[in-house]
């Protein structure tokens, strides 16, 4: 006789819901959405768990890793399968997308998402702030050729080592700022 729990995860809190392999209730509750208070929910508990069911969202891989470090059957299940399951309730609540979870773990009408490794997930973030700032400073970049632009100034293509060079050097010439239409 095994018991399935299903996590409704939010960015501040996780509605948890057990069931039995009949289908019925035997504990829901409201927790951090922190490993180790989930881990601390479900070790005093004194329910053995199956399988323990995450929607996927930002927190998957994080909560994930923290399940199953400490030997809880965690699976991070399809988005968009667990919204199918769940969306023929009356009531979305996390309670019930909790309840709903619980019960997909149950029936195994679910799909499991493969959760990337910590270091893979690095490897994501440093490549995703780099690509981030190259188009921040590419936004930068435009926003002072159309400024310069305004007063006649035109700062072509120089290398983006010659850019700030070239923008001070145009810019140094006060006679096209002067030129410039006042308009307050």
């Amino acid at each position: 006789m095994g018991n399935f729990a299903g996590l409704d995860v939010s960015l501040d809190e996780a509605a948890i819901c057990i069931v039995d392999d009949v289908g019925r209730i035997v504990r829901e509750a409201r927790a951090a959405s922190e490993p180790d208070v989930l881990v601390a929910f479900f070790g005093p508990c004194g329910i053995a768990i199956e399988r323990v069911g995450l929607e996927a969202c930002s927190l998957t891989a994080w909560l994930h890793a923290g399940l199953t470090e400490v030997g809880l059957p965690a699976i991070c299940i399809e988005a968009r399968q667990a919204k199918a399951a769940t969306g023929a309730m009356p009531n979305r609540t996390d309670r019930n997308d909790a309840r709903g979870i619980a019960q997909i773990m149950r029936t195994g009408w679910y799909r499991a998402v493969h959760v990337k490794s910590p270091p893979c997930r690095s490897w994501q973030a440093l490549l995703t702030a780099r690509w981030m700032l190259l188009n921040k400073r590419r936004d930068v970049e435009n926003g002072i050729r159309a400024l310069l632009r305004e007063a006649g100034l035109k700062v072509g293509t120089p290398s983006r080592k010659a850019f700030p060079t070239r923008v001070r050097e145009l810019a140094a010439d006060t006679r096209s700022w002067q030129a410039w239409p006042r308009r307050c």
